[in-house]
């Protein structure tokens, strides 16, 4: 690990703890220094749509044929959907054994009625992938569509004339070099993002920071218990086991990336840093990274997935109502399918829990009672999402016979 990696975890880490004496001590005061996350967003914000494009594109024109690219997304699909469903039902043991809502007394105060407006079937999560205009779709930021359409893109880049395909594809692999330049530059700011974006989040969210410990501080160990047990035990076995790698030597090497989606609570911002990282310091080759990571930053969100299966059955406990065995597989199910649908960004996950709440006829005001926490708990459940997309990446290097340095 280069001496600049290891200034740049320190620099992160310090600029955390100085974070969360800023937002404690001066309160409204960090107003003047939150401009520094405003802005640091903004220009992760802005390079996410041409950077997935181009990086998509580039790393399927990359693969050649046609067999190779269904092989890589098979693989690559298949290791999203069984880590998934292994949180899923990692979170739903826990939630069960611990049970944080039975006994649990609260009134419901927040108005829960802007989120009704966010309820659609599953089959829309499918539907949606396909753009009606692909233009409208890179305005909006609909990633699915973007990605759904630079992967057909670079796959037909592979069946035109050899002229137009080299030309064709030097151009994409240039535009994501260029890319990954503009991104590193930003990267280099990222200590004084973070100090900006978690002083804010601090002394706004303080009076509820210092209350968890009541009646929320159970609900609040079973996710993050639930969560440790899948990034620490689940993912590294899946990676020592299939990809006969060392999972925690990666974990090392994925530092940086995981506090900034701590930090950020947004995997989709963190991803230029996560493809550095997981081709840099874990020696995973681009053909692999640009395929594997902008595809997983949007639909392999294990850290959301458990945590909606976690909120729901919370919320059910809560309500006194006592799912059965098949109401809460469909819980699973439903978990599973709209994680698919959940954006990398910031609370993204909380829209999408009305879905599962809906699924099983458990009432939508219940989403109030977990809104004090979940900042909290997005940030963490966001840095589980990245991890196991670096995991994907190093697992699926290895099945392709791939010499990494893990």
């Amino acid at each position: 690990m280069s001496l600049l990696k290891i200034k740049l975890h320190w620099q992160i880490l310090i600029a955390l703890v100085v974070a969360v004496f800023l937002g404690y001590l001066f309160g409204d005061q960090v107003k003047y220094i939150a401009w520094m996350g405003d802005i640091f967003l903004r220009l992760l914000k802005m390079i996410i749509i041409p950077l997935i494009f181009s990086s998509i594109v580039s790393g399927v024109t990359s693969m050649g044929s046609g067999k190779n690219l269904g092989r890589l997304g098979l693989k690559t699909l298949f290791y999203y959907m069984v880590t998934s469903l292994f949180a899923i039902l990692t979170g739903l043991v826990m939630v069960n054994l611990i049970k944080p809502g039975v006994g649990v007394d609260m009134g419901l105060t927040a108005n829960t009625g802007t989120f009704e407006a966010h309820e659609s079937h599953i089959s829309d999560i499918f539907v949606r992938m396909i753009p009606e205009n692909i233009f409208q779709s890179l305005v909006n930021g609909d990633i699915l569509s973007i990605i759904f359409f630079a992967i057909l893109f670079g796959f037909f880049i592979n069946a035109a004339k050899t002229k137009y395909q080299q030309t064709l594809t030097n151009f994409f692999d240039s535009a994501f070099d260029v890319m990954m330049q503009m991104t590193m530059f930003i990267i280099r700011f990222t200590p004084l993002g973070i100090l900006g974006i978690v002083a804010k989040e601090v002394a706004r969210n303080a009076e509820q920071l210092t209350s968890l410990a009541g009646s929320m501080a159970i609900y609040m160990l079973t996710v993050i218990l639930a969560l440790s047990i899948h990034a620490f035990i689940t993912l590294p076995v899946i990676v020592k086991v299939v990809g006969r790698a060392h999972p925690f030597r990666h974990l090392k090497n994925m530092i940086s990336p995981l506090l900034t989606a701590f930090s950020t609570s947004s995997s989709s911002a963190t991803l230029p840093l996560t493809i550095e990282a997981v081709e840099k310091d874990s020696g995973v080759s681009n053909k692999i990274t640009s395929f594997t990571l902008p595809l997983g930053a949007t639909i392999n969100m294990d850290g959301t997935a458990l945590y909606e299966c976690v909120a729901a059955m919370f919320i059910a406990q809560v309500y006194g109502i006592d799912l059965s065995f098949s109401q809460q597989m469909l819980v699973v199910v439903t978990a599973l399918m709209a994680s698919i649908g959940a954006a990398g960004i910031p609370m993204a996950g909380l829209v999408m829990i009305t879905i599962i709440l809906s699924a099983v006829n458990l009432p939508l005001e219940g989403v109030g009672l977990i809104l004090a926490v979940d900042r909290i708990l997005d940030m963490y459940r966001t840095s589980v999402n990245v991890w196991s997309d670096s995991c994907g990446a190093v697992i699926i290097a290895k099945s392709e016979g791939e010499k990494t340095l893990v």
